[in-house]
């Protein structure tokens, strides 16, 4: 066994939240060391920037790549409509607190609490996802798929239509705010008015320490959202060692057989369904309406195609390995190659135009052009990064990092150990 492998195997025999503990702490380490590189005096407030938006990428792409796992890896439900549910919720969120009088420019809303609004929000993408699930469930997985990205593209294509940017209903005026987007409270604004009173000393401390306050309210807004990622992973894992969890997991396995035992398969898909759903649009309204405003433009396709990224990096069927795979995709493959070719320098040569210039460089055994061309781009260039890890994940481990950890249907080990060797022959 090679050292690397050696590790690997060490690390996977750590314990669930030691193992999603240490990773994320040797994150935030690795970019803290990036930051004190290239920071000089703005070192420290450098890396807590650094730090903080990872944080809420990690959180963010952690709550819809559990939500997609109980979808997916649980009951083979192949949702490609991840970035619709999200606008669903992101949208009806927005809605529902946005001010009933926002003044000039504004669109106008119900004015309602914060947190009513992100239930309201939860229960509207499930409700649209049980909608969707109700006749498309009677499809096959590949046609299913069709419908879930149609469905994200006609509620885009919805909210951008400028007939809805503004309507009244029964005298109520309210509206997505079209193309131009809707303003609501901002969900960070709860936690910097937290951090700003409850917190203020520590604020001091850090600002005489050279790192900004919002700086630090960033950190304490991903810390919030790592703590509803503790609270759904614990759901979640309590729901797929239940009796409904183990119907899900049958389902996936063989929907045949499960329906053989008596089980309403689709009424279990469908729960299925709407809960992931609702963690969608959870994630939506907190994530890309975390500052307070949402456009069409934050929920394109390719938001979905992360999604399942990071879970096929971790391992469908784990929710350790949704968590894993989603820390790994949003802060090692798609956050640190942007900092990476923002930071560093180019060794004072120009970048070539084009690929083609760069690689032609080396026919001259001068590989500079291409490292100055490659950092120079790292941050389109994470796009091909990503698909090679995708291509060596699929090769190599195909059930992802952590798929030897994918929860089986049954409630007992059905594993058949091979006895002992006796000495005598295998029949005996």
């Amino acid at each position: 066994m090679s050292a690397v492998e050696d590790v690997r195997e060490r690390l996977l025999a750590l314990p669930d939240a030691a193992l999603v503990a240490l990773f994320v702490l040797v994150i935030w380490l690795a970019l803290s060391i990036l930051a004190f590189s290239v920071g000089a005096a703005q070192s420290a407030n450098l890396a807590a920037g650094f730090v903080g938006s990872v944080t809420v990428l990690i959180g963010a792409y952690a709550l819809l790549t559990l939500a997609l796992n109980l979808q997916w890896g649980y009951t083979g439900l192949f949702n490609i409509g991840v970035a619709g549910f999200m606008a669903v919720g992101a949208y009806t969120t927005a809605i529902l607190t946005a001010p009933a009088n926002p003044g000039a420019g504004g669109v106008p809303g119900f004015g309602l609490p914060l947190w009513f609004g992100l239930l309201g929000g939860m229960a509207m993408a499930a409700l649209v996802g049980a909608l969707a699930a109700l006749p498309a469930l009677r499809l096959r997985a590949d046609y299913l798929a069709i419908v879930t990205v149609a469905l994200s593209e006609i509620i885009r294509l919805f909210v951008n239509w400028q007939g809805v940017s503004e309507v009244q209903v029964l005298g109520k005026t309210f509206g997505t705010g079209g193309a131009t987007g809707i303003s609501f409270p901002a969900p960070d604004d709860v936690v910097a008015d937290v951090v700003n009173g409850l917190g203020g000393p520590l604020v001091a401390i850090a600002e005489s320490l050279g790192v900004s306050g919002p700086n630090v309210v960033n950190i304490a807004y991903g810390l919030a959202l790592l703590a509803l990622v503790v609270g759904a992973y614990w759901v979640l894992n309590r729901l797929a060692k239940s009796p409904f969890g183990r119907v899900l997991k049958a389902i996936r396995e063989d929907e045949t057989v499960t329906q053989s035992l008596g089980k309403d398969t689709r009424l279990f898909k469908i729960k299925a369904f709407m809960i992931g759903c609702a963690l969608m649009g959870l994630a939506g309204a907190l994530f890309r309406g975390g500052a307070g405003y949402i456009s069409p433009a934050q929920f394109r396709p390719a938001i979905t195609f992360y999604v399942f990224a990071a879970l096929i990096i971790g391992g469908s069927g784990s929710n350790t390995g949704s968590v894993l795979g989603a820390a790994t995709f949003s802060a090692l493959l798609f956050y640190l190659p942007a900092r990476l070719g923002e930071y560093f320098p180019t060794f004072g040569t120009n970048a070539p135009g084009n690929v083609v210039e760069a690689v032609a460089a080396l026919g001259s055994l001068d590989p500079t052009p291409l490292l100055a061309y490659t950092i120079s781009n790292v941050s389109t260039l994470r796009f091909v990064l990503i698909g090679v890890v995708l291509v060596y994940i699929i090769q190599n481990y195909p059930q992802g990092i952590l798929g030897n950890r994918s929860e089986p249907a049954t409630s007992v080990d059905l594993t058949r150990h091979r006895p002992a060797d006796s000495g005598g022959d295998a029949d005996e």
